[in-house]
């Protein structure tokens, strides 16, 4: 240490501030705005992504309002069916049992075939619905995450090593 204060020039001292302002000045200029810009670029792409997904969270909500709406008409329409199939068969009881009978059953198979079908076309509708949705923001997404050339090299690479895993 003794050997280190002895030694020292102040004109090294010197020369090696004014090089280090330098490089201080020459990183500020060229690197750290770059960099800053680039973060600064990123963080609004995140603030754009947690938006959608807010967007996209909402809408899947309101999808399963609608949904549970849907199931609760076709259940009040189903059992307004099969109160009325009820009623027909009681009635045809009174009047021929036999025949009757078999025709309340044959009524009732059909309201729960009809009412099977309306439900399988509110959920296959509400299935489309959904799938479509998921395509948009997909869609979206990929666009802003496959901006860049690299992105998409990344991507690309990663589906061909899970090509080779499978």
């Amino acid at each position: 240490m003794e050997k280190l204060i002895n030694d020292f020039s102040y004109g090294l001292f010197f020369w090696q501030l004014i090089l280090f302002v330098g490089l201080i000045f020459v990183l500020k200029k060229f690197a750290w705005k770059p960099i800053l810009n680039a973060v600064n670029e990123r963080e609004e792409g995140i603030k754009n992504a947690l938006a959608e997904a807010e967007n996209a969270r909402k809408e899947m909500q309101n999808l399963t309002a609608d949904n549970e709406r849907i199931l609760k008409e076709a259940r009040n329409e189903r059992e307004e069916l099969l109160k009325d199939a009820r009623s027909i068969r009681e009635g045809m009881i009174e009047t021929a049992k036999g025949e009757a009978q078999n025709e309340a059953e044959k009524m009732i198979n059909k309201a729960k075939e009809s009412i099977e079908s309306e439900k399988l076309a509110a959920i296959a509708d509400l299935k489309k619905q959904v799938a479509e949705l998921s395509i948009g923001i997909a869609e979206k997404l990929m666009k802003d995450q496959l901006a860049s050339k690299d992105a998409q090299v990344k991507l690309i690479d990663n589906m061909l090593k899970d090509v080779k895993l499978n």
